[in-house]
Formats: structure tokens, sequence, C-alpha cells
């Protein structure tokens, strides 16, 4: 399914605007509101808190070896990736994916 915005979602929307687009989808079983889509980003990253809610063992974790460098030059190394079922949108009109997070 494309995922598609109308008039309607614009309702107080300055534009042209630069601002992040916010949605709630549903993440293995549970849902989870306040993701940022950032389509500069070249990362999907999961916040261990986020992690940590999902309640899935760390051992599902795969390593990861390449660091990432934050907008200030600090560089974080990831606990690992993990395959992860996102669904978005509700029926009938949805979509499901696997995404490494």
């Amino acid at each position: 399914e494309v995922i598609t915005f109308s008039e309607a979602d614009y309702e107080g929307v300055h534009l042209p605007h630069d601002d992040p687009v916010v949605i709630t989808l549903l993440v293995e079983v549970f849902t989870m509101k306040r993701i940022l889509i950032d389509s500069c980003s070249s990362a999907d990253i999961l916040y261990k808190h986020a992690f940590d809610q999902l309640r899935i063992p760390a051992d599902q974790l795969k390593p990861v070896k390449t660091p990432l460098v934050g907008f200030a030059g600090e560089t974080i190394h990831p606990l690992g990736s993990i395959n992860l079922s996102v669904v978005a949108g509700t029926a009938p009109c949805q979509t499901q994916v696997e995404m490494t997070l």
C-alpha cells in the first residue's frame, strides 16, 4: 500500500515547511508512538530504552561492528541489530514489513 497525505493532513501547517514527520507504528506486538521519520537519515535507530520495553532478550541482537557518528562528531557503538516486524496503518489500508534496526 502507498501511504499518502491529504489536504486534511496539512491543517495547521504553514507551507512550505521542513518539519519532521512523527508517526505511530505497531512494532512486534507493541504500539510505538512518536517515531521520527527523517528522510535525511541513513540509519534506523531504536534506542535501548525502547528496545527494553519491547521485552526482547538482548541475546537476539546481532553484532554490529560499524560505529555511528553523531552530529557533534561523537562516536557511538551500537549494541547490535535486530529484525523486527513493523505494521503501518490500520486495516484494510495497512502494510507490514521486516525492518533491521
